[in-house]
């Protein structure tokens, strides 16, 4: 859909610009200067407004000379290949200009582990789940439900491969091979950063580039990581390494009250939806 939205102009207050309301935030924290910066990455990784957030938090802290280092304290599944990918590139920066430690207190795999690859030092928990270093592409195809609902989709192109993915048809064999080539360009680039990030072969890379996960104790002796230990392990190993006491304060932004409050409600609709669908699914089977 292509759209023009013309807006009237109206004189208001100055406003903070993006950088602003980062460095306000970062002064309203508890982080005083000299202290070790923890920043959470919980959850799964998107792109959008949220990602774009993330990223120029990791570029105020790299800018922030009261912050002597960085702990990032991960429990995601991953998410989006490019947002992992462009979180990875910011955290990066930041482990150029001062220490950077990541730990993993819950699940750090896929592209949450791709994420700490620009950290200098990994610490798990010893129950930690690590790895999942693979891609992957998948989505739904529709054309038989929406023949048995009696719906049909007109579509018009200009295009070869435009609208490759389309759920309500099946893909040709040209759209499934240029999405293999697209989801192993992905994957050769993460087994780049991993070969580079942990100092390893990358022939030894693809040997555990498998997809699947191991324990915080197992990735340790497979060389996916570097020590087992808690946060306040990795606080001390970055304390450490920027020479600097091992005392540490979280930073986050607090997001304002109604972008909270429709998150959440986004949340329980999609639950209602998702739960109503399954009813659906399994009446249809048993009548």
């Amino acid at each position: 859909m292509i759209t023009m939205t013309g807006m009237k102009t109206q004189q208001s207050q100055p406003k903070l610009g993006l950088g602003g309301v980062f460095r306000s935030a970062l002064r309203r924290s508890r982080l005083r200067p000299g202290r070790v910066a923890i920043i959470r990455l919980y959850g799964s990784i998107g792109g959008g407004a949220p990602s774009a957030d993330w990223v120029e938090l990791v570029k105020q802290l790299g800018r922030h000379k009261g912050v002597p280092a960085v702990v990032l304290d991960i429990d995601s599944p991953g998410g989006s290949a490019a947002a992992s990918d462009y979180l990875y590139l910011a955290l990066k920066r930041l482990a150029a200009k001062k220490p950077l430690v990541a730990h993993v207190r819950g699940t750090g795999a896929s592209g949450s582990y791709l994420a700490a690859m620009a950290a200098s030092k990994i610490v798990v928990a010893p129950s930690s789940v690590i790895g999942s270093i693979g891609v992957i592409s998948a989505g739904p195809r529709l054309p038989k439900l929406l023949d048995r609902l009696g719906v049909r989709v007109e579509e018009h192109r200009a295009g070869r491969l435009k609208g490759m993915g389309a759920p309500w048809r099946d893909e040709t064999e040209e759209e499934s091979r240029r999405e293999q080539e697209l989801v192993d360009a992905f994957y050769d680039r993460f087994v780049d950063r991993v070969s580079a990030g942990r100092g390893m072969d990358r022939a030894r890379v693809v040997e555990l580039a498998t997809g699947e996960v191991w324990l915080g104790s197992q990735a340790v002796e497979l060389g996916l990581a570097d020590s087992v230990g808690d946060l306040e392990d990795a606080v001390e190993a970055a304390a450490s390494l920027a020479g600097v006491p091992a005392e540490s304060a979280p930073v986050r932004l607090r997001r304002p009250f109604f972008a909270r409050l429709a998150d959440r409600f986004a949340m329980r609709l999609a639950s209602s939806i998702a739960d109503e669908v399954e009813a659906r699914l399994f009446r249809d089977r048993i009548m």
